[in-house]
């Protein structure tokens, strides 16, 4: 059996996007490890048992793509269980929503952006 465990995600600062997402989005982190030259192994996921995460990679001067630009629109989705509580709880830590809640035919969803402007999904499916 095969599947995607990671994504990679480019940040400006590590300890920036660290605090970021583990206080907003009460991500946690899985892995931080020295690697040397002022690099870091690190994978941050929504719980310690989630089968996805995303490995933060520090973004050299002058490459592209840049922090906040790895997608042309929604570049990642986060789906919840319970859509009416993370909205809420994602509200009361500053998240910046770009748009109302919306019922959509496959899931309540709404857009945000992280803290380099990439635009994530908050969804719960519809069974």
């Amino acid at each position: 059996m095969k599947s995607i465990q990671s994504v990679t995600y480019l940040v400006k600062d590590y300890d920036e996007t660290i605090q970021w997402f583990t206080s907003i989005l009460a991500f946690v982190v899985l892995v931080d490890v020295d690697i040397g030259n002022g690099l870091r192994f690190i994978r941050i996921a929504p719980t310690t048992d989630s089968p996805f995460s995303l490995v933060l990679a520090k973004h050299e001067t002058g490459s592209t793509p840049l922090p906040g630009q790895q997608a042309n629109g929604v570049f990642l989705f986060l789906q919840t269980d319970n859509f009416d509580r993370d909205y809420a709880e994602m509200n009361t830590r500053g998240v910046a929503f770009l748009e109302t809640p919306r019922d959509e035919v496959y899931a309540k969803i709404v857009v945000f952006e992280d803290l380099y402007g990439n635009k994530w999904d908050l969804l719960e499916p519809k069974n």
